[in-house]
């Protein structure tokens, strides 16, 4: 049946007039929770309504005016594309780079990305190469790459390239940009980016500053044909350094020729100053005057008159045998001159002595004019002022399956009475005796409850394993220089007792040495008046390192036993012989090693352990070897210490001490 079309437009209507107030309602819900481009921000601020003419009152809608759309952001305009340059050398060197060929093998992306921007900051003109021949940069920096090996490099990874008798564009383009690459490559080797130092141990932390391949050819630019001597300087300087190159040097270089012996008759040892029969004996052998000559204010001198020229000439003969080098005529010295007629090398392989060069490139260039520095496998601490020596002590190191880490830091504080919160690790063999224990205190410790965890906190004291003060340089290891109450392991001369921090003999003399306002006797007025923060005027460099061959002070060259075993992977990672290994190190496994031999036990041990009210056992750090029984129970405890923490707790004694707050000046709390 068909529907008139009265019907059907009167159906519109009445269909309009329902549906236009549910519209005019989601249209303002819409405007009051989420404007939109298409609905006013502020229904007040929308023009009045208007009715539409024809159409009933019920139909009519808001007459909203839609906003404009708002504009879309225009699209980032694209990177602009690199552009050739347009003279034929600087086009050559531009499509160099979009060859993928490497430059040289063991360059890095970055690297690569680095020499490109240096070239485009110069519109990619060549920088060794003028007149289609090298610059005399160029044949600097191209010696010093083939003299590599006097730095204990490898010569072989810096190809210098050649060029052609008539070299086309494309061949400059590619030896400037190689000779480019060498010379980066070097720079970050020199400055220790030779080895993957987390292949050889991941406690080997230090912070290494290799230079950016655009900064190194910047610097080279500026020196022009002093750019060979540039190059030179990413070598480290420092004395320890230069003495093992020099130590190489002379085993490389010819044999030394040998001297005419001289045999003295016996007598005491000699001293600038003294005066006796053999003195004339030792001016004819070194060529000397034969009696000191005189000056204004003073006569000549007596021939037999042992004076500062006899004693140089002396010193230098010492140095050349490996001895120290103090001028002073003892029995080691005249059964040298006594031998002087065979001509001998220095001691020491090549490996031996590049390996320890390699070493010093891990510390800062600068050590600075006062810093510490502790030879873990010498045990032995240094401290230095204003570049000169200034004490030195016995220090004990963490054992070979607790490891000291290697690296720099900044000491910032020293703390008087510490207080020593139990690690972790040693914590988790305590755990069975703490478990249905519920006083305050036990065994001498306070147990602490953080956040639903119990740990345990070893109050100030005599017997606290920090001992009465320690040295405070914030680090990722967790940790730092202390005092210990087992004083007796000082006097083992294979001192490797420790978690992993450093504990140093007589520290109150090391804090006489590097807290400036405070003297021994000050400082030790403190004991027993509860724990005290003391800042230091300007941090202190520490510098933890691992030299098994050196030249000491008194410049005698020594070898150390390699406590760690990290000698043979270096070895392997530089491609030295020896290294029992690829030429490229690979993660060694670090499984705990036995010691050698038994830490020596205090005299004391048994007395103190009779006393003493029965202790749980956890290793070493956390109980002093003198409560243990005897070896084979310290032995028991170790072991079970290990299998009861696959990982073990580098950080030693304080991972868990508050840092101190911020100090008033001149160091006080």
């Amino acid at each position: 049946m068909r529907v008139p079309r009265s019907s059907l437009m009167a159906l519109a209507a009445l269909l309009c007039g329902t549906l236009a107030p549910a519209a005019s309602l989601r249209a303002e819900t819409v405007s009051l929770d989420q404007p939109s481009a298409d609905v006013p921000a502020s229904p007040a601020a929308a023009p009045p309504a208007q009715a539409a003419p024809s159409a009933p009152a019920t139909t009519a809608l808001p007459d909203y005016k839609p906003e404009a759309p708002a504009a879309e952001p225009a699209p980032a305009p694209a990177a602009t594309a690199p552009v050739a340059p347009t003279d034929p050398l600087g086009a050559a060197v531009f499509a160099r780079f979009a060859d993928p060929a490497p430059l040289l093998l063991r360059l890095t992306g970055k690297d690569r990305d680095a020499i490109r921007s240096f070239y485009e900051a110069r519109t990619y003109k060549p920088l060794w190469i003028s007149g289609g021949a090298w610059t005399e940069a160029a044949k600097a920096v191209s010696a010093r790459l083939a003299a590599a090996a006097e730095d204990g490099l490898d010569s072989r990874a810096y190809t210098v390239p050649s060029l052609p008798d008539k070299p086309d564009e494309k061949a400059l383009a590619d030896a400037d940009l190689r000779l480019s690459a060498a010379a980066v490559l070097y720079a970050r080797d020199a400055r220790g980016g030779r080895v993957n130092l987390a292949s050889i141990s991941r406690l080997i932390t230090p912070h290494l500053d290799l230079p950016a391949g655009d900064a190194v050819l910047a610097k080279l630019d500026e020196a022009g044909a002093k750019a060979g001597e540039a190059l030179q300087g990413y070598n480290p300087a420092t004395p320890g350094y230069l003495a093992l190159k020099a130590r190489l040097a002379a085993l490389r270089g010819p044999v030394p020729t040998a001297v005419k012996p001289l045999r003295l008759p016996a007598g005491p040892a000699l001293r600038v100053g003294m005066r006796d029969a053999r003195v004339p004996l030792l001016r004819a052998h070194f060529n000397l005057e034969s009696r000191p000559a005189g000056t204004f204010d003073k006569p000549p001198g007596e021939p037999d008159e042992y004076d500062s020229v006899v004693a140089d000439a002396v010193a230098k003969f010492q140095r050349g045998r490996g001895l120290p080098g103090n001028g002073v005529l003892n029995v080691q010295t005249v059964l040298a001159l006594a031998d002087a007629g065979r001509a001998a090398r220095p001691t020491g392989g090549e490996a031996e002595l590049i390996v320890n060069m390699e070493r010093w490139r891990w510390l800062p260039g600068d050590l600075g004019s006062d810093y510490i520095l502790v030879n873990v496998p010498e045990y032995r601490l240094r401290a230095y002022r204003g570049g000169v020596l200034r004490d030195e002590a016995r220090v004990i190191v963490g054992k070979p399956e607790s490891r000291t880490p290697l690296f720099s830091g900044l000491m910032e504080y020293a703390v008087v009475n510490p207080s020593w919160y139990v690690p972790p690790s040693i914590l988790k063999t305590m755990a069975p005796k703490l478990a249905g224990y519920g006083g305050k205190t036990w065994g001498g410790y306070e147990v602490v409850r953080r956040g639903g965890h119990i740990s345990l906190r070893q109050p100030p004291g005599e017997r606290n394993a920090l001992g009465f003060i320690k040295f405070m340089f914030p680090n990722q290891h967790a940790v730092y220089l202390h005092d210990t109450p087992n004083r007796s392991l000082f006097s083992a001369s294979k001192r490797d007792f420790s978690h992993g921090c450093v504990r140093v003999d007589d520290p109150f003399r090391l804090a006489d040495a590097v807290l400036p306002d405070w003297s021994q006797d000050r400082l030790k007025k403190l004991i027993g008046k509860g724990e005290r923060t003391i800042r230091l005027p300007e941090k202190l460099p520490v510098h933890l390192a691992y030299f098994t061959a050196f030249v000491d002070d008194g410049g005698t060259y020594r070898t150390l036993p390699d406590l760690y075993g990290y000698d043979a992977p270096m070895r392997a990672a530089l491609g030295l012989p020896g290294g029992g290994g690829p030429a490229i190190a690979r993660l060694p496994d670090e499984p705990p090693r036995r010691k050698a031999e038994p830490a020596p036990k205090p005299t004391v041990a048994r007395t103190v352990h009779r006393r003493a009210p029965e202790r749980p056992v956890a290793n070493a750090e956390a109980w002093p070897e003198g409560r243990y029984e005897d070896a084979d129970t310290r032995r028991r405890s170790l072991r079970r210490a290990a299998r009861a923490d696959s990982a073990p707790e580098y950080g030693e004694p304080g991972l868990w001490t508050p840092a101190p707050q911020q100090s008033a000046p001149r160091g006080w709390w």
